[in-house]
């Protein structure tokens, strides 16, 4: 039997299920990174390792009109339930985890906020169209798989009641190939990881920087 990734990538077939999980796995998820990338370069050249530095770089907030920093924080946040719907079955505990990622992140996003205000980052419109996008894209995906998956929404509505495996994580039944899990686990670490990882070293670089000279200033 062709592996669950193989089978929808083909598009042999014209099933709404289908279609639209081929939509989620090539589609939505990849194209999640391209705003994400687009962040950073904003980051750079805005140099917020000399602004808001450090604080903002590590809560990560991507909020519609405020500043934006980088994914330590809200990318624990999306990518916890990312991670395990690729794994699992989507049930209650599943919905809930992926509910719950998605209020925190929009807590988050509010926190966010008042570390932009006392900022000193200039934020441009086009970076702050960019943060739209990386807040919307969590729903979109959420909306898409409550879809897919209506009775399980109408299971975890009902407390779970009537379904034996609605309180534990189920390893996906038809999983993904192990192919399509190493694909999106390296555009992981090159599009998000990698960069915004490089952008927290200079921010604690130059945080260092600067209290040396403030040392020196005594």
């Amino acid at each position: 039997m062709r592996d669950r990734a193989a089978e929808i990538a083909a598009g042999t077939t014209v099933d709404v299920g289908d279609v639209t999980t081929r939509y989620l796995l090539y589609g939505l998820l990849p194209g999640w990174f391209v705003p994400g990338l687009a962040d950073w370069v904003m980051h750079r050249r805005t140099r917020i390792e000399d602004t808001s530095g450090t604080k903002e770089s590590l809560i990560l907030p991507h909020c519609p009109k405020g500043r934006g920093g980088t994914p330590t924080l809200m990318m624990a946040e999306v990518g916890l339930p990312i991670a395990l719907t690729l794994r699992y079955e989507v049930n209650p505990l599943l919905l809930s985890v992926q509910l719950g990622g998605a209020a925190v992140h929009e807590a988050t996003a509010l926190w966010d906020v008042r570390t932009a205000v006392d900022s000193d980052r200039e934020v441009k419109p086009l970076e702050q169209h960019i943060h739209s996008f990386l807040e919307s894209l969590p729903f979109a995906a959420l909306a898409a798989l409550m879809c897919l998956h209506a009775d399980q929404v109408k299971s975890l509505a009902r407390g779970g009641r009537g379904h034996k495996d609605a309180w534990r994580l189920v390893p996906r039944r038809r999983p993904l190939s192990p192919g399509y899990l190493t694909g999106i686990g390296a555009a992981i670490g090159a599009c998000v990881l990698l960069p915004y990882g490089e952008e927290l070293l200079r921010c604690l670089r130059t945080a260092r920087a600067s209290k040396k000279l403030s040392r020196k200033g005594r």
